[in-house]
C-alpha cells in the first residue's frame, strides 16, 4: 500500500496551503509538464495579505486505478494561519487519514507539521511529526535561513539528525510561494514555476514545481463553494483554480511525469477550497467544512 506520510499540503495550500490543493484539473498535467526556468518566474511579492484563518476539510477517496492497492480512504484535515504580512505568518497542520487496502486491512497515518515564515522570506523554522497507527514513525525540525529573500539557503537540522544542509538555487519558502502563485495570478499568468523548499520530509529536499492558474473568478461570480459552516463571504473573495505539480528538484527539466498533484480554488486571502491530491494511481479529494477567520496580529510600530 502506497505510504501516505508522502502527502504534503500547503503552500495549502497552499495548501497549501495548499496546502494549500479546479477547473483545469489534474489531468491536463498528467501526462507531462514542461518545466518554465524559475528564473523567468519571480513576481514581486508586495501587497499579499492572507487572512489568518482555521479551515478544515473532510477527506474522501476520489478515485482509485486497478493495482493501486487503496480501497478506501476517509480523514480530516485541520489548518491554521496566523501572524501578519509585517513580520510573517505561522501555520500549523494536522492530517489525519484512514486507508483501507484491497485486503481490508486499515492503516492510520496522523501527520502534524507547523512552520513560522519571516515575510520576506528570510527565515523559516519547521517541524514535521508522523505517526502510523499510533506509533511515532519519524520527526523533522529545523531552521532555514539566508541573507536576502531569494537564493539559496542554509538549513540547521536538528531531527532526524543534527547537521547543516547547504542547498543552492533560486529557492521559495511556502508562504513566499502562495504569493507569488497570487502575484502571478493576478498579472494574467497562466504558468509559474519555481523551486519550493517546505522542510517536508527529511527536511533536506528541494521539489521543483509547476503551477498552472486558471481564469479568475470575480467576486460573485461563481457557483457557491459549499455549505461548510463560516464560508458564505468567501464568494466574494477573487479566486483562481490552480494545479500545482511536484517534481524531484535533481530531475531534469523537459517532459516529465509529477510525483504528484494539488488541485485547488485559491482564494486571494489565502484560503483554500475545492481541494484534489492526485498521485496517479489515486486521488483523493477534500470538501471545507468549516472555516473561522481570526484577526490579524498587529503589526509592531518601529520605536521614535
Amino acid at each position: 500500500m502506497r505510504d501516505w506520510t508522502q502527502l504534503r499540503i500547503g503552500n495549502f495550500k497552499a495548501m497549501a496551503f495548499a496546502l494549500g490543493a479546479l477547473a483545469i484539473g489534474a489531468a491536463s498535467l498528467a501526462a507531462g509538464v514542461r518545466l518554465v526556468p524559475s528564473v523567468q518566474a519571480a513576481p514581486a511579492l508586495k501587497e499579499v495579505v492572507f487572512a489568518p484563518h482555521r479551515a478544515i476539510y473532510d477527506l474522501s477517496l476520489e478515485s482509485a486505478k486497478s493495482g493501486s492497492g487503496v480501497a478506501g480512504v476517509n480523514g480530516r484535515i485541520v489548518y491554521e494561519l496566523s501572524g501578519n504580512a509585517c513580520e510573517g505568518y505561522a501555520q500549523s497542520m494536522r492530517f489525519v487519514t484512514q486507508t483501507l487496502n484491497q485486503e481490508g486491512e486499515i492503516q492510520t497515518t496522523d501527520l502534524r507539521t507547523s512552520s513560522w515564515e519571516e515575510v520576506p522570506a528570510l527565515r523559516l523554522r519547521f517541524s514535521t511529526s508522523t505517526y502510523q497507527n499510533d506509533i511515532a514513525a519519524d520527526q523533522t525540525q529545523g531552521v532555514a535561513k539566508r541573507t536576502q529573500p531569494n537564493g539559496a539557503v542554509s538549513v540547521d537540522l536538528g531531527k532526524p539528525t543534527r547537521r547543516q544542509v547547504p542547498l543552492s538555487g533560486d529557492i521559495y519558502f511556502p508562504i513566499q510561494h502562495s504569493m507569488a502563485i497570487i502575484q502571478a495570478a493576478r498579472a494574467g499568468r497562466t504558468i509559474f514555476a519555481a523551486d519550493l523548499f517546505d522542510g517536508s520530509e527529511s527536511g533536506d529536499k528541494v521539489y521543483s514545481t509547476s503551477t498552472a492558474i486558471g481564469r479568475q473568478t470575480k467576486p460573485g461570480g461563481g457557483a457557491v463553494i459549499s455549505l461548510a459552516k463560516g464560508s458564505a463571504d468567501l464568494d466574494r473573495v477573487p479566486s483562481w483554480p490552480v494545479s500545482v505539480s511536484y517534481f524531484p528538484a535533481a530531475q531534469a527539466q523537459g517532459d516529465t511525469i509529477p510525483l504528484y498533484e494539488m488541485s485547488y480554488r485559491f482564494h486571494e486571502n489565502g484560503v483554500t477550497s475545492s481541494l484534489t491530491i492526485n498521485h496517479g494511481d489515486f486521488s483523493i479529494k477534500g470538501e471545507l467544512k468549516e472555516l473561522t477567520y481570526f484577526e490579524a496580529s498587529p503589526c509592531k510600530v518601529p520605536s521614535p
